[in-house]
């Protein structure tokens, strides 16, 4: 039996990240409330992206069919000698944000997760030692999560890069701004007190 499209629409906001059952309701609501408004313009957009919207096939950034290599890689301005590997497309958005970073990005789609069943050979890991020897670069910065499988794909990864001559580094660890030292978890503790920075 097939739901009602307004059930359908809402199921499908449901599976958005951030929107629970009650928030996709009311998008669903406000869409259909106001078609000319919202509804007609989000599903062009939404058309658009199916459509027009990719991976770079060089770093794995968003980019458009149009614009392969995405402007990353093609940005002569950039450090081609220091290369930021994430593990999502997204993470690249969220480093760029912060203007503290102006070398190249790769992408793994993915962190090492036996549970998941998301081994090795599912991640962008032989492009990445392909294009660590191909371009010559210097260091490898992993930004990756701190979580155990974020852990392990650090360790692979630094272990695959052994050999390339590329010094492999990793985000430090430490306090969040804005944080207290109550509120953080021993680990975290840890992880500040061991990357301490002179002063």
């Amino acid at each position: 039996m097939t739901l009602p499209p307004i059930e359908e629409l809402e199921k499908c906001l449901s599976r958005l990240p951030g929107l629970g059952r009650r928030s996709a309701r009311r998008a669903a609501l406000a869409l259909v409330r106001e078609k000319e408004r919202l509804l007609r313009p989000l599903a062009l957009s939404l058309d658009a992206a199916a459509t027009k919207v990719r991976c770079c096939s060089v770093c794995g950034a968003f980019t458009t069919i149009d614009r392969d290599p995405c402007g990353f890689c093609s940005d002569e301005t950039r450090d081609s000698s220091l290369l930021c590997v994430v593990e999502e497309p997204a993470d690249i958005v969220s480093i760029e944000s912060s203007g503290a970073f102006r070398g190249r990005y790769h992408a793994l789609c993915g962190k090492l997760a036996p549970a998941r069943r998301m081994g090795p050979e599912k991640l962008r890991l032989a492009e990445l030692r392909d294009r660590v020897v191909r371009e010559g670069a210097k260091e490898v910065l992993l930004a990756v999560s701190t979580d155990m499988d974020g852990d392990a794909t650090a360790g692979y990864v630094a272990e695959l890069l052994r050999g390339t001559g590329a010094k492999v580094t990793r985000l430090a660890f430490g306090l969040p701004a804005d944080s207290g030292i109550a509120y953080c978890d021993p680990l975290t503790l840890k992880r500040a007190i061991r990357g301490r920075l002179d002063m």
